[in-house]
Parts: structure tokens; sequence; C-alpha cells
């Protein structure tokens, strides 16, 4: 039985390695457009407070096919983008909207076969961590337009308060303070 094995594992050894990807290329992983648009899709989503087991029957996947449309892993047909609009109340181009310049370009350079370098990575973006838009959302259930506003103050005061925020370094709104 282990000469089974052995035989197996040089015949694998001899086959020469198969790219993988589209047309025979080596596939360098998810394409940053679509890590985008899934990116814009979990935002809203999340914004909304619908799980992704909701979302997924509202349109017809499962909930793991919508996991990997979010990562980017798998991409958004025309018209799944278009089903994923009309249930989340949002125009086809939100999904498109921020986009950075290096992403926009990369289709364009990637078509004509000079994209450098490893795709950038776009976790370092706060607006997509879970905590902001939990934050946001909870700071729009706030209904008085004053709490708010004493709410955004506090968390000014409070970056003010963290040497290591760049509010920190930024002049404050309102009048100069007075010297002497």
């Amino acid at each position: 039985m282990a000469r089974a094995t052995k035989q197996t594992s040089s015949r694998a050894a001899e086959r020469p390695l198969r790219f993988r990807g589209r047309r025979g290329r080596a596939s360098p992983g998810p394409n940053p457009i679509d890590v985008h648009v899934g990116k814009r899709l979990r935002e809203r989503r999340t914004l909304l407070g619908m799980s992704q087991q909701e979302l997924g029957r509202l349109i017809g996947v499962t909930f793991q096919q919508l996991q990997k449309n979010e990562r980017g892993t798998n991409r958004l047909s025309a018209s799944r983008i278009f089903e994923c609009a009309r249930v989340l109340d949002v125009p086809i181009g939100y999904f498109f909207e921020e986009m950075p310049a290096d992403v926009s370009s990369y289709g364009r350079k990637h078509m004509q076969g000079v994209a450098e370098g490893p795709a950038p990575i776009y976790d370092l973006d706060p607006m997509a961590k879970r905590e902001t838009i939990e934050l946001v959302r909870a700071y729009y259930d706030i209904t008085d337009r004053r709490l708010r506003q004493q709410m955004v103050g506090t968390m000014r005061a409070l970056a003010r308060t963290d040497d290591a925020s760049p509010l920190h370094a930024r002049p404050r709104r309102g009048r100069p303070p007075k010297n002497g």
C-alpha cells in the first residue's frame, strides 16, 4: 500500500504545474475592482442592519456565495449587481463610487498586460471596518440633532486626548485660543 502512494506522488511530481485563472494565466488573487464592489456591498448591507443570510435570500444566493462576493473572491455579474442595488435601495453606480484611482485604472492596465506588483491591500480603510459601520448606524439612530452634535464633539475631544490621533495635531475650529 505504501508503494502505491509513492507511485502516485512521483507521478504528481512529473506533471507540469497548471496555472489557475482565466485563459491559462496564473491568478494573482481577487481583482481589486471586484474587492471594491464587494466592500461597498458589505458596507451597505451592514448599514441597513441586514445579515448575509437575509440579503442572500432576497437576491437568490446562499450566504456562502454572498461572502465570496463581498470578499471579491467571486465576481458579481451585472444582473446580480442590479438585483443588489434594487434590494439595498441604491443606484447601481453606488458600488463603483469612491473607488481609488489605482483600483479604477487596474482594469485597463490588467487588460493591457502591464500591471505591476501585487494587488494593493484595502483593509486599512477605516470605513471598511465593522466597528465604524456600527458606530455610524448607532449615530443615525439618535433622532435628536443636538444630541448627535454633542456626540461628535465628545468624539473629537476624546481623539484630542490621544497623542497618536491625527486629529490631535489639527487646529481647533471656532475662536482661536487666547494668548496670555
